[in-house]
């Protein structure tokens, strides 16, 4: 009786047995456009992103030049009359900032709103991609580092999406509100006012941030090698190009590079570009402005006034802070991603 019950028992233990198929949740939206069809090496899966994003900016980058043609022929405009009306040379320029304000705030409002469902997006993808992630490290041994990667990676996406939805945005609003203010009054209060908005938004993303990359470096998984010269060349790229948050991105960018040694090899591959996609068109349309905002800038200054030049600085700097925003909460998936394939590649 004893052999028959342990023959039962070890053919109920007989049972199929498989490797564990772990796969990146599909991106949604308008990044699904301009994610390949079939998942290639990661270099030319960000090169098919980018060519795709490019192709669907260039019609707005059209319209964008043509609102800033319509800032630089209000300016030349309220400059000539200026200088025939001497009188009321005051008046014009004021009617030139009201100008300007209403050619640019339109723009602003939509990009604004860009901005801030481009970050929800990333945060929601987030929360599609980190179990699958967290699943895959455990299955290979790393169930203590999935666990402490996950927590840290989930509370500060949601602490950086509550921070920037419920208090940067409107604060970006209110830095306009005070820019074409000053343009029209030119208060020394109202500078101050502006300048500490603009610090206050700077701040909040780089605190949050690099508590963040504390936090993964104290857990132990930002720690690693890669190339000198491939480094401080990424450094000194990325600090420069990204306003806001470039620095942090710079610091970053060794994890960032080891990362790119593994993800070929990792089931990252797809959530890194998905990250990627998300962020690259909004993030293209937010820069092309914030550059033709600088240029346009550059071209007014030699023959307007000061009034009009800060007020496009103004509005330059608002661009910046979103650029900082939607770059912020990517970076902080892409370390959170790049930390994950570490731990799987040993």
């Amino acid at each position: 009786m004893k052999t028959i019950i342990a023959i039962l028992i070890m053919i109920g233990m007989i049972v199929p047995v498989s490797a564990l198929d772990f796969s990146a949740p599909e991106v949604i939206g308008e990044a699904q456009s301009v994610m390949p069809e079939e998942v290639p090496s990661f270099g030319e899966g960000l090169w098919y992103i980018l060519k795709s994003a490019i192709k669907l900016v260039r019609p707005e980058f059209s319209e964008q030049c043509k609102v800033c043609l319509s800032v630089i022929a209000v300016v030349m405009v309220t400059s000539v009359l200026s200088n025939f009306q001497t009188k009321t040379a005051s008046l014009v320029e004021l009617a030139g900032v009201v100008g300007i304000s209403v050619i640019l705030l339109d723009d602003a409002n939509t990009l604004i709103h860009i901005a801030a469902s481009t970050v929800e997006e990333l945060s929601s993808y987030g929360k599609l991609l980190l179990p699958v992630m967290t699943a895959a490290l455990a299955a290979q041994g790393g169930g203590g580092s999935s666990a402490a990667l996950y927590a840290g990676t989930a509370f500060f996406d949601s602490l950086l999406s509550t921070v920037i939805g419920s208090l940067l945005v409107p604060m970006v609003y209110v830095l306009l509100v005070m820019v074409v203010a000053n343009g029209a009054l030119v208060d020394n209060f109202l500078v101050r006012i502006r300048d500490f908005l603009k610090w206050l938004v700077t701040w909040s993303l780089k605190t949050v941030l690099y508590i963040f990359t504390g936090y993964v470096s104290i857990t132990g998984v930002l720690a690693g090698g890669t190339d000198k010269v491939a480094l401080k060349a990424a450094k000194l790229t990325i600090s420069g190009a990204v306003p806001v948050v470039g620095g942090i991105l710079s610091d970053a960018s060794e994890t960032i590079l080891v990362g790119a040694g593994v993800v070929k090899n990792a089931v990252g591959i797809y959530g890194m570009m998905a990250v990627v996609a998300t962020l690259i068109t909004p993030f293209l349309r937010i820069g092309i402005m914030y550059g033709l905002l600088k240029c346009t800038m550059a071209l007014i200054s030699v023959f307007s006034g000061k009034k009009s030049v800060d007020l496009l600085q103004g509005f330059a700097d608002a661009m910046g802070l979103l650029l900082g925003m939607t770059g912020a909460v990517s970076l902080l998936f892409m370390i959170s991603i790049v930390c994950f394939l570490k731990g799987m590649s040993g």
